[in-house]
């Protein structure tokens, strides 16, 4: 509950406490400096270092110009500069962000593509072209060969039905996009033309064969079949990343679950009942995609690593291997970035073994990232307000915990330094409620909330008393309060650690009402 404090027992803060608010006609003013240490009182623990450093990152408020409602952020510091931080030589410590040098990403619209390929697009069109008049394409079914061991005429059209079902009167489809016959076809032929580095017989070949494949493994029919919630927190999809890629979330640490992996991996009926779920949830995932030339047609991947099995999981290893063979060779060019986040020492050390036999195509793709890099990694990528709360973000699956906040509210994400005190101001220029959230990622810091009426001799409002956080304490604090004069509210978190960290915070203005 807020307290009031009168003048005579707290006075408000000097009018330098909080540096002035900057001129601009923007409702948000962001200005950052560094706390002041006592030289006594430093400790000989440097920070954290990561090689690849992410930078503070934020994304406009969800306010209007005409708002009457600015915000600051600030922090007490001595006179050490950004620039003369970062030449500081640390010692680098276990965790860590490793990346290959990103390749740009294709563009399908055809004017973008060069000669080369527009040409090969152009011949592997002609082929399949061909193929498709000649009905070459695909092979008929082997049922059609028991068809005339029917003798009435509804199993013999039911036997006619089952035969080659991506394939119609000369019409073959796939992913739901009949091929030829609509213009998303080239988007799906580059994918196939890119994985085979623009060759078209080896694109054709691979085409060919994949269509094979989904008919064999009876694609159109495994999408509608029911196999269960059992894995649903192993993979699911959660929000976009900044480039509006769809994210899957892959969680192998679900699999210390003895029951879970019994279940999943024991024999191999349950393991191919397991690929079959894979392919079903990446087939619904991919049906969901844009294929138009300008479209998102592919899908941010983060790969959860955090008390994943080890490489002794036999059964594991044979499904995972199984599973990465289908999607290599039947599902070309889906992935955005393969991003992987807990990753233990093991990972690395396989990972830099098998790294000579990748192409540098594929290893561009590839982020990892250790334990203490997890949230700062998807940052780089994924807004906080969509990233799931278990990494760090805000965001909150089936919760009505607070609905004043959604996907669509962006957030500010700030570098939170080592022994900081850092303030956050909303400044209030009129009567209204605001709400806001706000989160330390790993906590152990202190937090505290007030309200600093403008008009001197008012009581400053203590909205909440400062209170330690820890990391078993809520992840996400919320909080409101009813403007009912001009003034501020101070947000201040304070950081004695010596860790640097991600502070996160978004808020809204609302109404007021008595």
């Amino acid at each position: 509950m807020a307290e009031s404090i009168p003048p005579s027992t707290t006075a408000p803060p000097p009018e330098n406490s909080y540096p002035a608010i900057l001129e601009s006609e923007s409702p948000v003013q962001v200005a950052e400096t560094e706390t002041s240490v006592p030289k006594e009182s430093e400790s000989p623990v440097p920070e954290e270092e990561s090689p690849a450093k992410v930078e503070s990152e934020t994304t406009p408020e969800p306010l209007v110009a005409t708002t009457a409602v600015q915000v600051e952020e600030h922090t007490e510091s001595q006179t050490i500069t950004e620039s003369e931080d970062t030449q500081i030589k640390e010692p680098k410590k276990s965790s860590f962000i490793q990346s290959a040098v990103s390749f740009k990403v294709e563009s399908n619209l055809l004017s973008d593509l060069s000669d080369f390929e527009r040409k090969s697009l152009e011949d592997f069109k002609t082929q399949l072209k061909q193929s498709l008049s000649d009905k070459t394409l695909l092979p008929k079914s082997s049922k059609s060969a028991t068809s005339s061991a029917s003798n009435t005429i509804e199993s013999a059209l039911n036997e006619e039905d089952e035969k080659n079902p991506d394939e119609n009167d000369g019409e073959v489809s796939i992913w739901g996009i009949p091929l030829l016959k609509d213009d998303r076809t080239d988007v799906i032929l580059l994918k196939f033309l890119r994985a085979r580095d623009f060759r078209v017989n080896d694109a054709f070949s691979m085409l060919k064969n994949t269509l094979i494949w989904r008919e064999n493994f009876g694609i159109d029919k495994l999408v509608d079949e029911d196999l269960g919630d059992a894995l649903e927190k192993v993979v699911f999809m959660h929000g976009h990343d900044r480039e509006g890629h769809p994210v899957c979330y892959n969680v192998y640490g679900e699999f210390q679950n003895k029951d879970l992996y019994a279940k999943t991996f024991s024999s191999e009926e349950k393991r191919e009942k397991f690929l079959k779920w894979r392919i079903q949830f990446l087939e619904k995932s991919i049906r969901k995609l844009d294929f138009d030339a300008g479209g998102v047609n592919t899908i941010f991947q983060v790969n959860d690593l955090k008390n994943a099995p080890g490489p002794g999981k036999r059964d594991l290893r044979l499904a995972t291997r199984q599973a990465l063979h289908l999607l290599q060779d039947n599902y070309p060019e889906f992935v955005a970035k393969q991003v992987f986040i807990n990753v233990p020492w093991w990972y690395l050390a396989f990972y830099t073994m098998m790294s000579p036999f990748m192409t540098q195509r594929t290893k561009s793709k590839f982020v990892f990232a250790g334990p203490s890099k997890t949230a700062e990694t998807l940052f780089k990528y994924v807004s906080p307000e969509q990233v799931p709360i278990q990494y760090g973000g805000l965001s909150v699956d089936y919760c009505d915990c607070n609905p004043d906040f959604t996907v669509d509210d962006p957030a500010t994400v700030l570098n939170l330094k080592t022994a900081t005190k850092q303030f956050v101001e909303i400044i209030c220029s009129e009567k209204c409620i605001i709400v806001w959230e706000l989160r330390v990622v790993g906590w152990d810091i202190t937090y505290s909330a007030e309200f600093v009426p403008s008009a001197e001799n008012s009581y400053i409002v203590v909205i909440q008393k400062s209170t330690k956080m820890t990391s078993s304490d809520d992840p996400v604090i919320s909080g409101s309060f009813k403007v009912g004069e001009i003034g501020k509210i101070v947000l201040t978190v304070d950081n004695p650690t010596f860790k640097r960290k991600k502070l996160l915070y978004r808020y809204k203005v609302l109404p007021f009402s008595d």
